[in-house]
């Protein structure tokens, strides 16, 4: 009988502890992800760093961020049409092929331009912008975009999480606001390090800084 008694809460304990593990399981389901948060920053070609800095002018690193890339030393003012101004926007280096200004759309209305959401890289037909420097001013006929948020991811990071570059995924956050982010593109190179880049825009409205903890809801 004793054996029996026994048996039973030992039986009972075990169902308990598989609920809670269960419980839990349910709750953190999902790949975490760290959070960066995009301030507005400027990609320039090295005839535009010329234009604004002047004649052999080259950028100096600040500091370094990820897939090769740095923060610069060196900012610049941006001009709407309506000729309201954003100054001290972080160059970001080495120079590219084309010069492009992500911003975010609070900062597109306060410039008075019609930035489109569109993926960094994917300027043609994007909003012009002027440009001005210590040494110089430029017109940008496009350029100027609200970067789409995205996860970067290695390889390694990308089998664990079961996605794949180019895949479009919904991201939680589990704070006051309970946000989910949807439509949140996958990028993935060695290069990277995993992190999901969202606007100050993105970040005010649902209370996250950088370094806070989103899960991958699972597809």
């Amino acid at each position: 009988m004793g054996t029996s008694m026994e048996q039973q809460t030992v039986e009972m304990i075990t169902r308990l502890v598989l609920q809670a593990m269960g419980a839990m399981e349910e709750k953190g389901e999902g790949f975490q992800v760290p959070v960066g948060v995009s301030a507005r920053h400027i990609h320039l070609t090295q005839e535009h760093v010329e234009a604004l800095f002047g004649a052999g002018y080259r950028l100096t690193k600040k500091k370094d961020l990820m897939g090769g890339q740095y923060a610069c030393n060196e900012t610049v003012t941006v001009v709407g049409l309506k000729l309201r101004a954003i100054e001290n926007v972080r160059v970001l280096g080495p120079v590219r092929k084309a010069s492009q200004l992500e911003i975010s759309a609070t900062d597109a209305m306060k410039l008075g331009v019609a930035a489109p959401l569109r993926e960094s890289g994917d300027t043609a037909g994007s909003a012009p912008i002027a440009v001005v420097g210590p040494k110089g001013a430029l017109y940008l006929e496009e350029g100027c975009i609200v970067a789409m948020r995205h996860i970067h991811m290695t390889p390694a990071d990308a089998a664990a999480a079961g996605v794949r570059d180019g895949d479009y995924v919904s991201v939680r956050a589990d704070n006051e606001r309970g946000t989910v982010f949807r439509q949140v593109k996958i990028r993935v190179d060695e290069s990277f390090t995993l992190e999901m880049h969202i606007d100050t825009d993105e970040a005010n409205a649902s209370q996250i800084k950088s370094g806070d903890i989103v899960t991958i809801l699972r597809q």
